[in-house]
């Protein structure tokens, strides 16, 4: 998924816990399958902000020489105004963008 085209927000937002829980009819699995979603973004994002930095990557181990790349300077920014893994989440759980299942459920249909 391309997060840099979210439509989650960048600041905390009130939610609704009604609204959350529509899909699983249980707020204690809507909030785990959020936090399991959350991890898998931001495990993606840092992975991706690992991979474009190791490009700037100075092997050396001189002290007194510190670079600044603004190219550098500029992609950790881009990185730190995305929202939150968990904003982008609980969005893609209210969108209904994520596919979870549950296994207890498929063990009790194939009895």
């Amino acid at each position: 998924m391309d997060y840099k085209k979210t439509k989650a927000p960048v600041t905390t937002v009130t939610r609704n816990l009604n609204n959350i829980d529509n899909n699983t009819g249980n707020i204690y699995e809507s909030v785990a399958i959020i936090s399991k979603r959350a991890n898998q973004i931001g495990g993606e994002l840092k992975e991706e902000l690992n991979r474009k930095l190791e490009e700037f990557a100075s092997y050396t181990d001189n002290l007194e020489e510190v670079f600044e790349n603004r190219e550098q300077i500029e992609i950790s920014r881009f990185y730190e105004r995305l929202p939150k893994p968990t904003l982008m989440a609980v969005q893609e759980f209210e969108d209904d963008q994520i596919y979870y299942r549950k296994p207890e459920a498929e063990e009790t249909e194939q009895k």
